[in-house]
């Protein structure tokens, strides 16, 4: 594939919700191009950009793949991106090199929520876009009504560009607006045709909301428009074009990616009416958007290229890691086909081998010449595992293999818990992190298990005491003696403080930091369940010493004891982390939330709706929330989001309190 000028470039996402066929309509935009002689099928496993083993096991997207291809002297790079909120980072990746989007929308279906995420991210972003209805061959096929839905929850500033001529099983072909020609699909190909006369007054309809939003973007066709002059077709598309690229239309096609209908005239449209990249500097500048690890090739950046040119052997610089790095094989790419070339253009898209520090977000420019790229503001990880080698002998592999995950995927977050002595892999939900298991396998041959997520609880007290330790050590030659005596006071703000009140030299000063040492070694193994103290004021205000066998070691071991049994007689108890948890659901479903959060001993903060959306916060106990993202997905149908942070600990109830130091101490004799 040649390199080609940055005015004839296009760079276009492809979004839908999972299901609404936005492979299938890359296969056509192949095939239609003569890349492919035949359209694979997401059933048979054998697409283009579906090409990773864990995305035809499942038959889903799962990586943002990129599937160039040219038409009319234009170079295309479509990338087709994946449907289901578990890979919503490989989305917003890919919002943040392209200049045009389709959305692909199922005329049986209608807007699913995953689309309408990503919808509001493409308008954040600024992005012109197209929206092509699929499926309109398909039962249950509702054109009017997913087109009301789309302006409804959309934009109202769709306008249909294509009208189908029947749908369902009664599909016969589409009519174009702005052509004003009829085609009809006779099960193999498409033929032109009149407008049936049943559809001229819609066509007519159509047409004019057409032109009057052509016309609204240029002042000179509104003049005419307004004084009554009919518009050409010329004129309604040079209106129109102004209109996409300044995100004030979004054209409206039909068709079906499987049938092969309407694909032309989205290609058409890509060249003609969204916009080229920006030349955002006049020498070599690359930014890396998504990066894959390969086994036995290393590591895989691809890169958009934002001003200048790429040559092998050019030497960059990478700002963000402090590094230089040469550039080596340049590969464009089309799903897992490789091809080298000898330059890349400003605006185009590639892939860059075996550069030694680069990874995903980094930006590479001339040394002198430095440049930042605000970074895409990746979703925070909801749902986390406890994991492991199968194998001990794997540690140091698995090790690795994580090492590589992290480095291909922003939204996973690894953690070793010091507290639970767990490794912590967070994603994005439960078919994100089996995923991400799969492919370790598969590529570095380590296996991995979980096990059950420890919550990290605490002890504190209740109640002021006062204790008395003694550590007294006789053996022949010098002995050990120590002697303090504690207060321990409950401290709610805080997690823990030393303080001394020592009159008259009863404790000698030099020993206050190994009282303080015992102390918080102490803190480390609760009374009750082995947890860690906190909230916890213990003051030295009194004890002895021995001018010839008191030392360091003898006050440590002192204070360590009294602390505990201090403890012990201060009214224990455990504490639990409290999350606080923000959902975001369709409205429909906000009353089953507030109860499910009821049921999970939360603490509904607070509630608003806007339009279809109601957001609920809530304090709820980290141990109830393990597994939400299940739990939140079975209740709304997939259609819920959230986040969780940590934000205080509270006291656990009685009875769960019962069977928590219940399960410490089996665990403990199981460890014995």
């Amino acid at each position: 594939m040649k390199s080609y000028p940055t005015e004839f470039l296009r760079n276009i996402g492809i979004f839908a919700h999972s299901g609404a066929g936005k492979t299938s309509l890359t296969e056509a935009l192949l095939y239609n191009t003569g890349v492919l002689k035949r359209m694979g099928r997401v059933e048979d496993g054998n697409t283009v950009s579906d090409y990773h083993p864990e995305e035809i096991k499942r038959k889903v997207t799962i990586h943002a793949s990129l599937v160039p291809c040219e038409w009319n002297n234009h170079k295309l790079n479509f990338i087709d991106t994946p449907g289901y909120a578990d890979f919503i980072g490989e989305v917003k990746s890919v919002l943040k090199v392209v200049e045009g989007a389709i959305f692909v929308i199922c005329a049986a279906s209608g807007v699913e929520i995953q689309t309408e995420v990503v919808w509001n991210l493409a308008d954040n972003a600024g992005l012109p876009r197209f929206v092509f209805i699929n499926k309109i061959e398909r039962e249950n096929a509702n054109f009017e009504k997913t087109l009301n839905q789309i302006r409804e929850i959309l934009s109202a500033k769709v306008v249909p560009l294509h009208l189908p001529i029947g749908e369902g099983e009664n599909f016969k072909g589409y009519i174009d607006v702005l052509k004003n020609k009829a085609y009809f699909f006779d099960g193999t190909n498409l033929t032109e045709g009149s407008i049936p006369a049943e559809y001229e007054d819609r066509v007519l309809e159509a047409r004019m909301q057409l032109t009057e939003a052509a016309a609204e973007n240029d002042d000179e066709l509104l003049m005419m428009y307004l004084d009554g002059a009919e518009l050409t077709p010329e004129q309604v598309a040079i209106g129109l074009k102004k209109g996409v690229q300044a995100g004030k239309i979004y054209p409206l096609f039909v068709g079906s990616a499987t049938k092969n209908i309407g694909i032309k005239d989205l290609l058409e449209a890509s060249c003609e009416l969204l916009p080229p990249p920006q030349k955002s500097y006049d020498h070599p500048v690359a930014y890396v958007f998504k990066t894959l690890a390969d086994p036995y090739v290393g590591r895989i950046n691809f890169v958009k290229v934002l001003g200048g040119s790429l040559k092998p052997e050019t030497v960059l610089y990478n700002f963000k890691k402090d590094k230089p790095e040469k550039i080596g094989h340049i590969l464009f790419m089309r799903g897992k086909e490789q091809v080298q070339t000898q330059e890349v253009n400003a605006g185009d898209i590639a892939c860059l081998i075996k550069l030694s520090e680069t990874g995903t977000g980094d930006v590479l420019s001339l040394k002198d010449k430095p440049v930042e790229i605000e970074p895409v503001d990746y979703p925070t990880p909801n749902m986390t595992i406890a994991i492991l080698p199968k194998s001990k002998n794997d540690e140091d592999r698995l090790s690795s293999a994580l090492h590589r995950a992290l480095e291909e995927d922003p939204t996973l977050k690894l953690e070793k818990n010091l507290e639970t002595r767990q490794n912590l892999l967070s994603g994005m939900g439960e078919l994100h992190l089996e995923i991400v298991l799969e492919a370790i396998k598969r590529k570095y041959g380590v296996e991995v298990v979980t096990e059950e997520l420890r919550v990290p609880y605490r002890e504190t007290i209740r109640k002021t005491v006062q204790v008395e330790g003694k550590y007294k050590k006789q053996t022949g030659g010098r002995g050990q003696y120590g002697h303090v005596w504690l207060r321990l006071e409950p401290l709610p703000d805080k997690e823990f403080e030393f303080g001394e009140e020592i009159f008259g030299g009863a404790v000698p000063k030099q020993y206050f930091p190994a009282v303080e040492k015992g102390i918080r070694e102490a803190l480390n193994e609760g009374v009750l369940a082995g947890y860690k103290v906190m909230n916890v004021r213990a003051v030295l205000y009194d004890g002895s010493y021995h001018p010839v066998d008191s030392s360091e070691l003898a006050f440590k071991i002192a204070a360590s004891q009294a602390f505990k049994k201090g403890v012990k007689e201060a009214n224990p108890v455990i504490l639990e982390p409290v999350m606080l948890v923000e959902v975001t659901v369709p409205e429909q479903f906000m009353g089953d939330v507030i109860s499910d959060f009821n049921g999970k001993r939360g603490h509904v903060l607070g509630m608003e709706t806007q339009g279809r959306w109601a957001r609920v916060k809530a304090y709820v106990p980290y141990a109830e929330m393990l597994k939400y993202n299940i739990d939140l997905k079975a209740m709304t149908q997939a259609r819920g989001f959230y986040t969780m942070t940590f934000s205080h600990y509270q006291e656990v109830p009685p009875k769960l309190q019962e069977e928590i130091i219940k399960k410490a101490n089996l665990n403990k004799k199981e460890e014995e």
